[in-house]
């Protein structure tokens, strides 16, 4: 489980005296216990490799923003701290599917469920998301999708 994963890197950076890397996996390790809150009177729970999946992905992205936004603004220092902790937070991450098997996916996905056109993208979509969430770039997958159904 990706969990235990994060609580033995946090044992060895704090081990190894890492500071940079303790700080991270103990934002990771709120971030994921703060999802646990927010889905506590949930009825559907997601299995808890995807949940933390897509905990780690979120974060990602979001550091991938601000690095944008800091090397607009001049900040290479942020932008560079930023880095180090998507470097950490990616460590957790699985494999993530890449454009072919992405398209794949998508092909296998429209052919089963018959999707002919752009307005079936939500099906295809809600479809890859309950097949493959913890390991897709969702905004990625959205404009393949689009791309099959359009082509």
């Amino acid at each position: 489980m990706i969990r235990d994963d994060i609580k033995s890197a946090l044992i060895a950076a704090m081990k190894a005296g890492n500071k940079a890397a303790t700080g991270t996996i103990r934002m990771v390790q709120a971030a994921i216990k703060n999802r646990d809150i927010e889905l506590r009177t949930s009825s559907a729970k997601p299995d808890d490799d995807v949940l933390v999946s897509e905990v780690l992905q979120k974060m990602v992205k979001q550091r991938r923003e601000s690095i944008l936004l800091y090397e607009q603004g001049g900040r290479t220092d942020l932008a560079e701290a930023e880095k180090a902790e998507v470097a950490v937070i990616e460590r957790f991450l699985p494999a993530m599917l890449s454009d072919d098997e992405t398209r794949a996916a998508i092909e296998t996905i429209k052919a089963e469920i018959g999707a002919a056109g752009i307005k079936d993208m939500g099906k295809v979509m809600a479809e890859l998301k309950t097949r493959h969430a913890g390991t897709l770039d969702m905004s990625r997958a959205s404009a393949l999708v689009k791309a099959a159904l359009a082509g």
